[in-house]
């Protein structure tokens, strides 16, 4: 039997879609990689993912960047004037690196 519409659900044949896993540097050198490629390699022994690139001779350049999580900021909505001015004096007060708001006198 012909299926012609399962022809425009498949992938092209050249496109992968996967997430390459390596360990360590020795990994990423041992990669093969087509002459004018890049590649983002998952590192399985460190928080690392690299960016491998190959120029039109073949040869690799690997950059390695950390990974953190995301964290997200959290919105806080303030009900009163007052609660906001306080948050405010915290920010300052923690920026701030003077301990003491005291005017000194002449005879000091």
């Amino acid at each position: 039997m012909n299926y012609p519409y399962l022809q425009n659900l498949m992938l092209p044949q050249g496109q992968q879609q996967e997430v390459v896993k390596v360990n360590g540097k020795g990994g990423v050198d041992a990669y093969q990689m087509l002459p004018n490629s890049s590649a983002l390699l998952l590192d399985t022994t460190a928080s690392i993912v690299w960016l491998v690139q190959t120029d039109g001779a073949g040869y690799k350049t690997s950059t390695p960047y950390d990974i953190t999580p995301h964290e997200s900021e959290e919105v806080t909505q303030y009900k009163t004037l007052e609660e906001r001015i306080a948050k405010l004096e915290e920010t300052i007060n923690a920026k701030s690196n003077v301990k003491s708001t005291t005017k000194r006198t002449e005879s000091e």
